[in-house]
């Protein structure tokens, strides 16, 4: 979700609140004096399974789509980050629409790299956001408020492979400000264990010795450990670059939802 979207939900929120306040007043003095009228129920739906409500929905859904479109005229193509990133050409993107995982996948030597993120910390952070703006009404410097929207910390899990000995190492991080911050890191005996989605594997997982809190150890060993990502590309090249797309994806993502649900209620 963009900031500025994210600012537009917080002033109609507050509207919508003033809004709510002078209704109840309404109701509450019609229930004093005993004058609340009542409403007949109406059928005046076009069709079995679509109800009066559904036009303006749809309506609302469009208007919102147009709105996100212009403020991202450029949304159909290719940022510029993008096209730089894919030129360096050590990661491969695979980013399937209307999921919330990111997979990006390299070869290093006899090793295979694959690193998923999600943008779920992207929304996350905006409903914080919100929650935040809506006890600073009178908040008078919206750059700031922006600059701290996009440190937002994204979580990440890394597994390496390799194809000339089994096991594998699972590397959970968090990337935030241009860095990654190591969280733990697992051995597997069995190397499937690393990236395998299935009930099995995750069941043998549950048993399995997690490693060491990465901060506990000793600090010339995780020296080593952070020049052996480097050395990979878990860089702060890559570490600046997972927000961005992040983001970028988020706001597409979005636009595909309101004309997916637009679609969907007007069939």
């Amino acid at each position: 979700m963009s900031t500025i979207r994210a600012l537009r939900q917080f002033t109609a929120v507050s509207s919508r609140a003033a809004v709510l306040r002078s209704a109840s007043s309404s109701v509450r003095a019609r229930l004093v004096s005993g004058k609340l009228p009542s409403r007949a129920f109406s059928v005046s739906a076009r069709s079995f399974g679509q109800g009066t409500a559904d036009v303006a929905l749809s309506n609302k859904l469009l208007e919102e789509t147009k709105y996100e479109k212009e403020s991202m005229a450029e949304l159909s193509k290719e940022p510029e980050f993008l096209q730089e990133f894919k030129a360096q050409g050590k990661w491969q993107i695979e980013d399937t629409p209307l999921n919330d995982e990111v997979l990006l996948t390299r070869k290093f030597g006899n090793e295979s790299l694959r690193l998923t993120f999600s943008i779920v910390d992207i929304r996350g952070e905006n409903e914080e956001f919100d929650n935040e703006a809506a006890s600073e009404e009178n908040d008078e410097d919206n750059s700031q408020e922006e600059e701290v929207l996009n440190t937002y910390p994204i979580r990440a899990s890394l597994t390496v492979t390799k194809s000339s000995a089994p096991g594998s190492l699972a590397i959970d991080m968090m990337c935030q400000e241009g860095q990654f911050v190591i969280d733990n890191i697992t051995y597997y005996k069995e190397g499937s264990l690393a990236t395998d989605l299935t009930a099995e594997a995750d069941w043998k997982r549950r048993g399995i010795y997690m490693g060491p809190q990465f901060d506990t150890l000793d600090i010339g060993l995780q020296e080593e450990f952070d020049k052996f990502l480097q050395e990979r590309g878990i860089d702060q090249s890559l570490a600046l670059f997972i927000p961005e797309f992040a983001e970028h994806k988020e706001q597409r993502e979005y636009v595909g939802w309101l004309e997916g649900v637009k679609n969907f209620v007007d069939a």
